[in-house]
């Protein structure tokens, strides 16, 4: 019992008593036969209604509570890696756009460039049967008259590349 004097209202709430299993001698019954010997058991104390007024702030402050320490300045550091956080997810989002319209911008460059070329050949072609029908000259001469046409088509289609490649790298 002196044990149970220097533990806290709440231990002492909470500890479990021997109690003697045997009545006061005021209560015991006149028999003829001899008693048996006292046994002790362990059984919980109920809490008085005073201990009980103890154990519900005890309760209520064991909950678990928001924690307000990121008001503080010196322990907001939550707060401020959240803000963090935010921005660069910011960020990055407006990179993945900035990219897509970076692709979508190419993709069309790139069409244009093969619709130059497409309309390049169609030119070289069209010069040719042109040339064929025109100028009826033997075989060499008509390879040579073909080489022309094509190195014709060869530099009209790198001066369109190159222009549309030119207003690619100035725009960015």
């Amino acid at each position: 019992m002196a044990a149970t004097a220097t533990l806290s209202p709440l231990l002492q709430t909470l500890t479990l008593r021997r109690v003697p299993n045997e009545l006061p001698t005021s209560f015991q019954p006149r028999a003829s036969r001899p008693s048996a010997p006292t046994t002790t058991s362990t059984v919980a104390a109920i809490p008085s209604r005073r201990r009980l007024l103890l154990l519900i702030p005890v309760a209520l402050t064991i909950g678990e509570r928001p924690s307000m320490a990121e008001d503080i300045p010196l322990f907001g550091l939550r707060r401020g890696l959240r803000k963090a956080e935010e921005k660069a997810e910011e960020i990055v989002r407006e990179g993945f756009e900035a990219a897509d319209k970076g692709l979508q911008t190419a993709e069309r460059g790139i069409e244009t460039a093969e619709k130059g070329i497409v309309a390049a050949e169609r030119g070289i072609e069209t010069a040719e049967k042109e040339i064929e029908t025109a100028v009826s000259f033997d075989g060499l001469a008509q390879a040579g008259a073909v080489a022309g046409a094509e190195v014709l088509g060869v530099l009209v289609a790198t001066s369109i590349v190159n222009g549309i490649l030119g207003l690619e790298t100035q725009k960015s």
